[in-house]
């Protein structure tokens, strides 16, 4: 497997197609990024808990509000339309602040920026209950979104910096727990609210402990700069290998050696923002309106708060097959077009009978939503080098979290203006066909770089 897992990756490396079948050398699939030795093996474990740590934050600003939406907007006065401008907030603060990312990374180191991030999860989550009005409200969670938003930039890029023979099982564990906790806040902030006397505002930010939870790895990392001790471990390693195995690692070093790409003149980076983009769009909406597009069928809020954490749930299992299976094919293409035919069967699901197969619909769209980990391993795929993963990542999610801001606010006006369900989910269904499409086309077999050199 670990052999496996290295071909895939060095399908990444520029190899001719007779390098790309050869099997890694023995032992050269469990080589690491970083030094050998106890500072190296206590430096990888911290790197992974930081992985894990700040993965299981990255989500549950959001769903934890989903679970109390309606709580939120009578204690706040919102609107139909407001809220459905608040959850429009996560993927237009993920568009502004993804895109400084990798500049950051470049100046500060990918640790520090990912400490920082989470400080800001921290802060905002603490706050953000208690900043009075919606207009503080609004601000608190912009700044807890712009740590998550550089957070989920850098994660591919961290996964590909240190454990660059490890990509497919390192972005599934990373996808699991993401996965994880999603589901988590969705499933027991409404109890946990009920516990703390129904206090809502207490009931929010109790997530900020988990936050401050995840600077910890970090924070040793940053001050011993392990990071930057990458470039003379990789150096070190490429000399320990066979010699088409130096040259694949040669030319990936290379590669990182080369100026910045020009990312919009390749037409898999725009495919893969828009699949991106489409898959947001979809993953927001569910995570911001299906417990009330529940409670409105008749559903109570617990069980309409357990749908949702059903629906993200599913995604820790696969979250960690699907990257997996992903970087052993030489084409994505099936795999999106499975998980866009659940998306569309638990749309039909939802419009014509959301509560009496409530259970069924959950589960079809949890599997939908994992277009998102998906999405992450062709980041990973799609490109050779370091920092050309660092340009793809920011500018596919990016471009995607900004072409996905329409569709949460577009939803909750067709939902205050119709006065149904619906329109919102026919809007859903049909975004489904297009995801498809460009997924299909993302997924093909092929680098950005060689498509920018080659226009």
């Amino acid at each position: 497997m670990a052999s496996e897992e290295t071909r895939a990756v060095d399908t990444r490396t520029a190899m001719s197609p007779t390098e790309r079948d050869t099997p890694a050398p023995v032992g050269a699939s469990e080589m690491t990024t970083l030094e050998k030795g106890p500072a190296g093996a206590w430096a990888t474990r911290l790197v992974v808990a930081g992985i894990v740590l700040s993965a299981v934050n990255l989500r549950p600003a959001i769903t934890s509000l989903g679970a109390l939406l309606e709580e939120v907007r009578d204690g706040l006065g919102m609107s139909g339309s407001v809220a459905g401008l608040l959850t429009s907030v996560p993927p237009l603060c993920f568009a502004v602040f993804g895109v400084m990312a990798p500049r950051l990374a470049r100046r500060f180191g990918p640790a520090a920026v990912v400490c920082a991030g989470m400080a800001a999860i921290f802060t905002g989550l603490l706050i953000r209950p208690y900043a009075g009005g919606t207009a503080g409200f609004l601000a608190a969670s912009a700044l807890a979104l712009m740590g998550i938003a550089v957070s989920n930039v850098l994660m591919p890029v961290i996964v590909k910096r240190w454990f660059p023979d490890r990509v497919g099982s390192m972005t599934g564990l990373y996808s699991m727990v993401l996965a994880l906790g999603t589901s988590l806040p969705a499933a027991v902030t409404v109890p946990m609210t009920h516990a703390l006397g129904g206090n809502w505002k207490l009931g929010l930010a109790v997530w900020a402990v988990l936050a401050a939870a995840a600077v910890v790895p970090w924070i040793p990392l940053v001050r011993e700069g392990r990071e930057r001790s990458v470039p003379a471990a990789r150096s070190a390693q490429v000399q320990a290998q066979t010699p088409a195995s130096a040259s694949a690692s040669a030319s990936a070093r290379a590669a990182e050696e080369q100026p910045p790409l020009r990312i919009t003149r390749s037409r898999t980076a725009w495919a893969l923002a828009v699949f991106f983009g489409l898959q947001a769009t979809a993953a927001y909406i569910t995570m911001g309106w299906m417990p009330q597009i529940f409670r409105d069928a008749g559903v109570s809020a617990g069980t309409a708060g357990l749908l949702l954490a059903v629906t993200m749930v599913m995604g820790v299992p696969l979250a960690f097959v699907i990257p997996r299976i992903a970087a052993r094919l030489p084409h994505q293409g099936p795999i999106v077009l499975v998980l866009g035919v659940c998306g569309l069967a638990g749309y039909a699901g939802l419009y014509l009978a959301p509560a009496a197969g409530a259970w069924a619909w959950a589960l079809l769209l949890g599997i939908a939503n994992c277009a998102f980990p998906l999405a992450l391993t062709m980041v990973g795929m799609r490109a050779r080098s370091g920092p050309g993963v660092a340009q793809l990542s920011a500018f596919a999610q990016s471009t995607g979290y900004l072409i996905s801001i329409p569709g949460p606010l577009l939803v909750g006006v067709l939902y205050q203006h119709s006065g149904g369900w619906g329109l919102p989910i026919a809007l859903m269904a049909g975004l489904m066909v297009p995801q498809m499409v460009v997924g299909v086309l993302a997924g093909r077999d092929r680098t950005v770089e060689a498509e920018a050199a080659a226009r």
